[in-house]
């Protein structure tokens, strides 16, 4: 019979402790991801516990520092793949400190949220990363209210009971349209999302700024779609080419281009548009090849994001850059540590110049 090691003989904190030759405070401090300990010897540690095969348990640690092993997080939409992207950065911030990450999407119904974010406060989660579908944060103040930290993702926070970390919108969607002006660019289509969702509105107001400053008359034509998806890129564009007879449907249904504008397009269509993110612009794109109309000689785009897909499209996309996975595991760092103070942080992208932006068509 195999000898297996009985759960009395497992090695515990006190045999890591003397083993890397420091303290039991200094191996829960390593342990729970704290940065007060020298580099040195957290490597110390980490070499004990790889050596004794060392694994917390946490139910225990619960049970010693009131802190649950679990922290909720609730996104708009995980299929979007911004929010698993950072969803990665997140995990491994909550992996360094022994912290198991209950992820789940609010599908941007705020009735939804509510319900994850009392599931996750009834459940004693040591803390919730919440991006709000509800932008009054009633049931966030309720979960704060009764012990549960909440911290914001990807919104802007001034509430001095919860942490917040966002990327500056308004900032990138003016460095995308910016970029299209400096190329000559002066009539623009904005592909945007809906207004409940915040990015929207603060990435609007960007593009509005650059247009308002522009000392050339810049024609912005606005497409106001119902969500953040390549589907709602792809029937927001094919719906414009449609109302300025760029395309036709044929009795099998199939569109294509229209014989009055198979060589050029109509000079009031824009010669390019900012997608509010990539998925967007992946629809946007879609369209346009199907239909015959060349990115960036006819058609200039600009998304954003930079999630993985940007630059692997059949033309690769320019876009406006977040850093998603330093955001997520920003974001997991400041629940685990700003129990006691209040920290707002705020990101500036930046723009990923690539193949599908260019000078206008020469009929512009």
């Amino acid at each position: 019979m195999r000898a297996g090691k009985s759960p009395s003989n497992r090695p515990g904190v006190k045999d890591v402790a003397y083993r890397a030759g420091v303290s039991v405070g200094t191996v829960s401090n390593v342990l729970n991801g704290r940065k007060t300990v020298a580099a040195d010897i957290r490597r110390r540690v980490e070499a004990a516990v790889e050596a004794l095969g060392y694994v917390p348990n946490p139910t225990a640690q619960a049970l010693r520092t009131g802190l649950s092993p679990l922290v909720g997080v609730s996104v708009l939409d995980l299929a979007n793949p911004f929010f698993m992207e950072a969803a990665t950065g997140m995990d491994r911030r909550f992996s360094d400190a022994n912290v198991v990450m209950a992820l789940s999407s609010s599908l941007s119904d705020p009735a939804r949220e509510a319900r994850l974010i009392r599931a996750f406060s009834a459940q004693r989660m040591r803390g919730i990363l919440l991006t709000p579908a509800d932008n009054s944060l009633s049931v966030a103040r309720e979960a704060i209210s009764q012990g549960t930290p909440v911290v914001l993702f990807d919104f802007p926070g001034n509430d001095p009971r919860m942490s917040s970390i966002c990327v500056d919108d308004h900032a990138g969607a003016a460095l995308a349209v910016r970029h299209l002006v400096d190329l000559g660019h002066h009539r623009i289509g904005f592909l945007n999302g809906p207004f409940h969702v915040r990015q929207a509105k603060d990435r609007l107001a960007g593009v509005q700024t650059v247009i308002n400053a522009s000392r050339d008359k810049i024609q912005l034509t606005y497409v106001k779609l119902s969500a953040f998806t390549a589907e709602a890129g792809r029937s927001g564009m094919r719906q414009l080419l449609m109302d300025t007879a760029v395309i036709e449907k044929d009795p099998a249904g199939m569109f294509s281009r229209s014989k009055q504008y198979a060589s050029v397009l109509p000079k009031e269509f824009p010669t390019a548009f900012f997608c509010a993110n990539d998925l967007l612009a992946f629809g946007a794109m879609t369209t346009l090849r199907d239909c015959g109309i060349r990115v960036p000689q006819e058609v200039s785009l600009v998304g954003f994001d930079d999630i993985s897909i940007a630059q692997q499209m059949s033309t690769p996309l320019t876009t406006v850059a977040q850093p998603m996975e330093e955001l997520g595991w920003a974001a997991a760092d400041l629940l685990l540590t700003s129990s006691e103070i209040t920290r707002h942080e705020k990101f500036y992208p930046s723009l990923v110049t690539r193949e599908s932006t260019s000078t206008p068509r020469a009929d512009h």
